[in-house]
């Protein structure tokens, strides 16, 4: 009978059993995480380490050009996470984050030359010599930014020949011959091997290039998004970043 103490047993039992079905651990998570393509090599590495202390979360990237990767967030499969080079790409997408935004990494600018540096440039000013063929990165673009910027506070007047779309472009074109000089970050010249030498440029001439990092509103896993970017901004983080080359932000955020 309905009324039976043996089915009010069986009822209450039920009653426990259901609830605790659903109670189980969550299944694992993979996080999209959009960077700038100065960060390719560190980012890859920057996952595998935070799968080690989060084994639920899977972080797959995709590099590319700041401004791309922006663009990325307003489209339909939009990441979970971006990292660009400068802040003024990521304002331009601001609607599309959310959660706190963090200054993860530092970089600054080198004029990467032929090996050997067969030009003899010493430094910024040798790079308005006449005939001399100088690539910088367009100026919707990060590392194009930060090359006008430089040549400002300098107070010089370069007159380049090219442009290119990325750091890594700039860097393509001094290996292949077709540039004799251009502006790309410190940590590109890691990646041209014996292909490219450097130029310093000195610190009261040169800038700090700021990546920030935030967490897509649209994206599929907002608060493993979110976490992920304040690991980023960790001690953890930030040793593997000064291993590829990158400063640590120097003031807590």
């Amino acid at each position: 009978m309905p009324d039976s103490p043996r089915w009010r047993r069986a009822s209450a039992v039920f009653a426990l059993v259901v609830p605790l079905a659903g109670c189980g651990d969550p299944g694992p998570v993979t996080l999209q995480v959009l960077a700038a393509s100065s960060l390719a090599e560190v980012v890859a590495e920057l996952g595998d380490a935070y799968r080690h202390s989060h084994p639920r979360v899977r972080v797959e990237t995709e590099t590319g050009g700041s401004q791309e990767m922006a663009d990325r967030v307003s489209d339909l499969r939009p990441g979970d996470v971006l990292v660009t080079a400068d802040e003024a790409a990521m304002n331009e997408v601001d609607d599309y984050l959310t959660g706190r935004r963090r200054i993860v990494a530092h970089n600054s600018l080198t004029i990467a030359v032929a090996p050997g540096n067969p030009r003899g440039l010493r430094g910024l000013a040798d790079l308005t010599r006449p005939g001399l063929r100088v690539t910088i990165g367009a100026n919707v673009v990060p590392v194009g930014r930060y090359a006008r910027h430089v040549f400002a506070k300098a107070g010089l007047n370069v007159r380049w020949t090219g442009e290119a779309i990325s750091a890594r472009a700039v860097l393509d074109r001094v290996r292949s011959g077709q540039a004799d000089a251009g502006l790309v970050y410190i940590t590109d010249m890691r990646s041209a091997g014996v292909a490219a030498d450097s130029v310093p440029i000195p610190a009261d001439q040169n800038v700090t290039v700021n990546y920030p990092a935030a967490a897509v509103k649209d994206g599929e896993h907002r608060e493993e998004a979110e976490a992920f970017v304040a690991w980023l901004a960790s001690a953890e983080a930030g040793r593997l970043f000064h291993k590829h080359g990158f400063a640590a932000p120097t003031t807590s955020q």
